[in-house]
């Protein structure tokens, strides 16, 4: 009867420890579901920035904005490169990035479905904010005898490479001197090309729209008097109401051998997120951004400023990175 209850009694123990063991792997395997379902979690574990690529300002950009947000956040941040502004928006509308360069013009035509995303709209994206122009500046020589956007008429003049973003800034700039393309005869060639056949003469003027000093026009200035035709505040103001994502700008005096500086207007380099990141992660992610600037070697990083930030966005600022600025007392001049 003794060895019975004693039998009796392990078996019990033997079936209360599996038991307990059970319980204890159902959490395990509840636990790392949990882990593994982070999409729908307020902070995510990774997130990406898309650039540009690898041989322009973008990417390396990118890399050093990655690796601040992954110290100061402690979300893995990597920075890809790809084709750019235009690509950035739609990567980030079908859901496979966090984060994006893009100019301002490229978003904002992204947001109302415009130009070459007609029909095509990016309506879940928001601005984190600006970071340096990208200026618009005509480009053409002493020898053209151009001195006004209004001397362009019945000339060869280059607008940037088809699809480029260039050439809507062109069409609003002549818009804003009652002009169209059909008052020029519009060439699509890109930076190279343009600065090339002012160069050999075979068209007038180009406009350029990247920033200062741009290699393709720096070469020409070693062997032609560059000019770069400026813009007048009447329609710079007019331009900017009618479209907010320009900024005032100028191409400083000694670039390209100018002996003035010239008065013309940029749009400018910016970053977008998707509106599925929450508050929190964007005001985080601005923050560990704007103030640890110093951790970017980029000359480009010298013009970046989170006062700045909030100039000429074009688009909707998310709430996170809109608490960030009010928390500093930053608002568009």
């Amino acid at each position: 009867m003794k060895k019975r209850s004693i039998f009796l009694l392990t078996a019990f123990l033997l079936a209360f420890s599996m038991f307990l063991a059970a319980c204890s792997g159902g959490s395990e395997t509840s636990g790392e579901k949990d882990d593994d379902n982070t999409a729908g979690t307020e902070k995510p574990k990774f997130m990406s920035i898309l650039t540009g690529g690898t041989g322009g300002t973008y990417y390396p950009l990118g890399g050093a904005f990655a690796n601040i947000i992954s110290d100061e956040t402690g979300i893995q941040t990597t920075a890809e490169s790809s084709g750019a502004s235009a690509e950035n928006m739609n990567t980030l509308k079908d859901g496979n990035a966090e984060i994006a360069f893009s100019q301002t013009d490229i978003a904002s035509y992204a947001k109302e479905g415009k130009l070459m995303f007609e029909g095509a709209a990016v309506d879940n994206v928001s601005a984190i904010g600006t970071l340096y122009p990208e200026t618009i500046q005509i480009v053409t020589t002493t020898k053209s005898g151009i001195k006004t956007v209004e001397d362009l008429k019945g000339k060869k003049v280059s607008v940037g490479a088809p699809g480029s973003g260039t050439n809507p800034n062109a069409e609003q700039i002549l818009e804003m001197h009652g002009m169209t393309f059909d008052d020029i005869n519009k060439q699509d060639l890109s930076f190279d090309e343009s600065t090339a056949g002012i160069q050999d003469g075979t068209i007038d003027a180009a406009f350029v729209t990247a920033g200062t000093p741009t290699g393709a026009v720096e070469g020409l200035s070693a062997t032609e008097d560059v000019v770069i035709i400026p813009i007048a505040q009447d329609k710079i103001d007019a331009l900017i109401e009618k479209y907010p994502y320009y900024v005032k700008d100028e191409v400083p005096a000694g670039t390209y051998g100018l002996a003035d500086a010239v008065t013309t207007v940029a749009v400018q380099a910016m970053l977008v997120v998707t509106n599925d990141l929450s508050e929190d992660v964007v005001y985080e992610v601005t923050k560990a951004i704007f103030e640890n600037l110093d951790q970017v070697a980029h000359a480009k990083g010298k013009l970046i400023s989170a006062e700045n930030a909030v100039n000429g966005v074009g688009i909707d600022i998310h709430p996170g990175a809109q608490k960030y600025y009010d928390e500093k007392g930053i608002s568009p001049k």
